[in-house]
């Protein structure tokens, strides 16, 4: 009890954030690198034919959220994108709070944008939390699975999250929940039992033609239960974080920003032919 009430107050200060969006500065946008990631010059090789697009989740943005994961795969020869998307007015910096219809939007046009830039029929996605899940939302509603060979999902709340419970406490208190619904509408999308997961999920987790991984950690604390981020199909992957290193203490944050155990895990969703076993040693 201790355990799960202290994740709990983790999770306040996103929810105090979502309460003063409103009140946020104004400043300008993360800025999109020129060299390493984000490089629209960047032609895929033979060896990793398609682009690397990775989104970003909830309150993150298009770099601070992959200074971990974009070095490593452009290390290993990959054209690595990312973009912001959901962005609000008047908010700098933290994104994934509008619609996840409309985020959806927005990564469709970006998407095509890296295959017209690199002159890729497809590309493969990585997504971390929201980002894991709204690009689903892309692929069958938005053309994305005639585009899209992979989706890797980090943490993806897939079927929605109960953040411990604490979701529940908003049935309590419904101008609290309206109000963070018409200000962050991006937020609501994704408690389970939404009206956009229900949608999503209506007829099937997947899409033929797609082949979806999806990595989990037990101590996700954001993400809860942390198997629901799993997805059901014929092409699917759902592997626990600690299966492969059961030292791994990594939770929701880190499993995107900081786990080289996760990348590596990653790096053999896209590419499966040359895979190699992801164990406590690949950290190094």
């Amino acid at each position: 009890m201790k355990l799960r009430w202290s994740r709990t107050l983790t999770l306040l200060p996103a929810l105090a954030l979502a309460f003063g969006v409103t009140t946020a500065p104004a400043a300008t946008a993360a800025p999109a690198l020129s060299s390493g990631w984000n490089n629209f010059s960047c032609k895929p090789s033979a060896a990793h034919p398609r682009p690397v697009v990775l989104v970003h989740g909830t309150f993150g943005n298009s770099v601070d959220n992959w200074l971990g994961l974009a070095p490593y795969l452009v290390a290993r020869g990959y054209c690595v994108f990312s973009l912001d998307y959901g962005q609000l007015p008047g908010v700098p910096l933290f994104y994934g709070l509008a619609p996840v219809e409309a985020s959806a939007r927005q990564l469709a046009t970006y998407v095509d944008r890296v295959l017209a830039a690199t002159g890729a029929r497809k590309a493969d996605l990585v997504g971390h939390s929201q980002g894991g899940m709204m690009p689903r939302v892309y692929l069958k509603f938005y053309g994305g699975a005639d585009k899209v060979n992979a989706l890797v999902g980090l943490a993806p709340d897939n079927h929605g999250t109960d953040l411990n419970g604490l979701t529940r406490l908003l049935d309590h208190f419904p101008d609290a929940k309206k109000y963070i619904g018409e200000l962050t509408p991006g937020l609501t999308d994704q408690i389970n039992g939404s009206d956009t997961l229900n949608r999503l999920n209506e007829g099937g987790d997947t899409l033929p033609g797609v082949h979806y991984t999806v990595i989990a950690t037990k101590y996700d604390e954001v993400v809860t239960p942390y198997r629901s981020g799993f997805l059901d199909g014929s092409d699917v992957h759902n592997v626990v974080l600690q299966d492969l290193c059961p030292a791994d203490l990594s939770e929701h944050v880190a499993i995107g920003l900081a786990d080289r155990i996760a990348f590596h895990e990653t790096a053999n969703a896209l590419d499966p032919a040359h895979a190699t076993p992801t164990t406590c040693a690949s950290a190094f």
